[in-house]
């Protein structure tokens, strides 16, 4: 049960190609976030954010993987934070910034569980795979290669920021709303064997049963999931100001189902809310849709 929950927000904007997202955690902030929560009757604390350098103030070193030293640095010092949460009996919630994040976000978790003899699954939702190495990427963005680093796979620089290489087994890992991927990315996710539910999938089988999967994958033999939200997961109709919008995606309801689901599963261990771009919003809309979002993880209902 949700008692108690602590907010982070990392102004990450080194992972992607397109400025912006490190207004995220601001944009959750204004749109209502801890009035929400506390109407749920939850306990809420405020962590601040973590520092990261803007890319105008750096110069990107490997064209394959873009502010590796930067983008690791940022993941240390936010998986120091979220243990910290973790080890007040909160449920931390990070808001990005880009989806670079998650490095840090799973590390924390996974080291924390590692050290009490458990796993943790994790459910991916996004547009993208998040599946490229630096031996794949087309772009060199690091917030294209989080979840292949989560699985063990990329620099090792950012994989080994856990205690737990890998941080998440890949037997628990499922990634939901898929339907952008590029040529060399779909060779990764072959080759590593994760579980992927794509847009086809969802039409098919309908969004109930398919968190109804994932999160059987994810909790099998672990201690509960994290769930990583990437808002261009959402159709652009319904969240246009993200990251990096994609035609297809999940509509308004489709998207509460996914937290509605993970909240009644009782094992979401924390959830993470990423590629926020209020330069590409309309009056804030996208984040608005993110605390709605974030409610239902939370246990808010229609009745």
């Amino acid at each position: 049960m949700i008692r108690k929950v602590a907010l982070v927000g990392v102004p990450m904007d080194l992972g992607g190609g397109r400025r912006g997202v490190d207004m995220g955690p601001s944009a959750l902030r204004i749109a209502g976030l801890e009035d929400g929560v506390r109407a749920l009757g939850l306990e809420y604390e405020d962590k601040g954010n973590i520092g990261v350098p803007q890319p105008e103030s750096r110069e990107p070193k490997n064209p394959k993987a873009r502010f590796l030293f930067e983008i690791a640095n940022c993941c240390r010092r936010l998986r120091a934070r979220v243990e910290r949460i973790l080890d007040s009996g909160a449920m931390p919630i990070v808001v990005g910034g880009d989806h670079s994040i998650a490095i840090g976000t799973v590390a924390a978790l996974s080291s924390w569980h590692h050290r009490r003899a458990e796993k943790i699954g994790l459910i991916w939702f996004d547009a993208h795979g998040d599946m490229n190495t630096p031996d794949s990427t087309p772009s060199g963005n690091i917030h294209g290669m989080p979840c292949a680093t989560i699985l063990g796979r990329g620099s090792p620089e950012l994989v080994g920021i856990g205690d737990r290489v890998p941080m998440v087994d890949v037997k628990n890992a499922v990634i939901v709303g898929v339907r952008d991927v590029d040529q060399y990315e779909r060779r990764e996710i072959k080759d590593v064997g994760v579980t992927v539910f794509t847009m086809r999938d969802i039409d098919m089988l309908g969004m109930n049963e398919v968190m109804k999967r994932a999160i059987a994958i994810a909790t099998d033999g672990t201690a509960g999931f994290h769930l990583s939200f990437d808002l261009d997961g959402v159709d652009p109709s319904v969240a246009p100001g993200v990251g990096t919008p994609v035609p297809g995606g999940t509509n308004f309801r489709e998207s509460h189902l996914v937290m509605e689901n993970a909240y009644e599963s009782g094992k979401l261990l924390g959830l993470e809310i990423t590629e926020i771009n209020p330069i590409l919003d309309v009056k804030n809309r996208t984040a608005e849709v993110a605390v709605q979002l974030v409610l239902s993880a939370l246990g808010k209902r229609i009745l």
